[in-house]
């Protein structure tokens, strides 16, 4: 793996590739839940990134039981629940600011694995993006209920339970690993979407959606799934994680400027202090590591 901190000019515009795809999709799920009921949505976003992909793809050789965790985590977890809030109780752009909070929970679950303490700028960071979901909770004009904000909030959590699953999986190919696992996620997603939807719901869904509803499914699958987590992997295994995961401070640029553009919805100064905050907390978190190895070296150096 190659040590310097700047990406290739290819891979960078992959990563933006990327987080495009990602940031937008909030906008797409939002045109698939037109018709579908969320769970069943989930449902069938997993089923499609299972098939036709488990068919060329070779299933990782890792146990089953972790295969199962990750698809139940993402899939009923992280995805059933954020299609959920966005449903009726939280916007778009809103949606794909609030589940980066993953990457805060990512951290502590770590933590709690190597018993690494909090440092400083961890809480600093904590502080910034929490003040950030408080002026969202404290604005009442339908963009985001508390009951939106705490479904997300828990995605995000499953999010990066998922995430220390698949590390704990070891070296795999992210890809295939994405694809073998969206399978347990269909079954339990199916058994809530028919406790708490209803198979009458499901089948009007299916009957009243048009084809951009089902291409919106696709794009779940093939660009959101195998294109992101795809390409996503490829850069984590050729580069520091140091220098790739910041990229992923685009995707609430991304997902509110799309749901802005495609929606219309509206770009109120509170939801840009919202943003700036929750962002901050982000960058703070992911970026002074390197300001204080980059300080460290330079003061050991004169």
């Amino acid at each position: 793996m190659p040590h310097n901190s700047a990406l290739p000019r290819l891979h960078l515009l992959l990563a933006l590739a990327v987080m495009a795809v990602w940031g937008t999709n909030f906008v797409v799920i939002k045109l698939a839940l037109a018709h579908l009921p969320p769970l069943w949505l989930a449902t069938l976003r997993f089923a499609c990134a299972f098939l036709p992909a488990a068919f060329f793809l070779k299933r990782p050789s890792v146990p089953l039981g972790n295969l199962a965790a990750y698809g139940v985590l993402i899939g009923a977890g992280q995805f059933g629940l954020l299609f959920l809030a966005m449903k009726s109780d939280i916007t778009p752009g809103l949606a794909s600011l609030v589940v980066q909070i993953q990457v805060f929970f990512t951290i502590a679950l770590s933590m709690r694995l190597t018993g690494e303490r909090v440092r400083g700028f961890q809480w600093a960071a904590l502080a910034l993006a929490t003040s950030g979901l408080a002026v969202i909770l404290t604005h009442s004009d339908g963009s985001a209920t508390p009951l939106g904000l705490g479904l997300v909030v828990t995605a995000a959590f499953c999010w990066s339970s998922g995430n220390m699953v698949s590390r704990a999986a070891g070296k795999v190919d992210m890809l295939a690993y994405v694809v073998w696992a969206s399978i347990f996620a269909v079954p339990p997603l199916l058994l809530l979407a028919l406790l708490f939807e209803g198979a009458p719901a499901l089948i009007a869904g299916a009957q009243e959606a048009t084809v951009t509803t089902w291409a919106a499914v696709v794009w779940q699958a093939v660009g959101n799934t195998m294109f992101g987590y795809g390409v996503w992997g490829w850069l984590l295994a050729r580069h520091p994680t140091a220098t790739v995961a910041p990229m992923a401070l685009l995707v609430p640029v991304f997902g509110m400027g799309a749901s802005a553009l495609f929606l219309g919805e509206p770009l109120q100064s509170w939801k840009l202090l919202a943003a700036a905050l929750v962002m901050g907390g982000l960058a703070l978190s992911l970026l002074w590591p390197r300001f204080a190895a980059k300080r460290s070296t330079a003061n050991s150096g004169q």
